[in-house]
């Protein structure tokens, strides 16, 4: 089973600056439903996580940034009439990883479509904002596909914590 978890986050891993996996000091991940609540269940989640960890300095950037990452997967990657089979196996996946001066925070969505910011000259269109949103208030962000029979992708928002003392 130990092994299925690390495989699964690899992804999420790739193209951060140089972390080594062993020194995840904290790892949590929870299912999300496909349906718009699952935002609020997010930030319940990371709230939480977050609490337990005791990193609440960025606590209001990282609930931002996460709620951003779950609506644009819920939006743009969630088939909107999932097949039944599915009903067991959420189609979106939050991830909190908290080194000693990182936390990083990824959604994985079953889509293959590459994350774009739009420009958005039109301010009465909310679509692809949300990314410019995670670029302002995470330290930075990518997305990698996933790797071997995990359909979809990863998109990952970084943030430093302060260090101790």
């Amino acid at each position: 089973m130990g092994t299925n978890g690390s495989t699964m986050l690899k992804p999420l891993r790739q193209g951060l600056p140089p972390l080594d996996p062993a020194a995840v000091s904290d790892a949590a991940s929870c299912a999300l439903p496909a349906r718009y609540e699952a935002v609020r269940e997010a930030r319940r989640f990371t709230r939480d996580t977050l609490d337990r960890w005791d990193v609440g300095d960025r606590f209001d950037d990282v609930c931002l940034v996460v709620s951003e990452l779950v609506t644009n997967a819920l939006r743009h990657a969630v088939p909107a009439a999932p097949c039944r089979g599915e009903a067991h196996h959420p189609s979106v996946r939050l991830h909190l990883m908290r080194w000693s001066e990182r936390l990083v925070c990824g959604v994985r969505d079953p889509s293959h479509e590459t994350p774009v910011p739009r420009d958005s000259d039109d301010f009465s269109a909310e679509s692809g904002r949300g990314l410019f949103l995670v670029e302002s208030f995470a330290d930075s962000w990518g997305w990698h596909p996933l790797a071997g029979a995990l359909e979809g992708k990863v998109v990952w928002a970084m943030f430093r914590l302060p260090t101790a003392g």
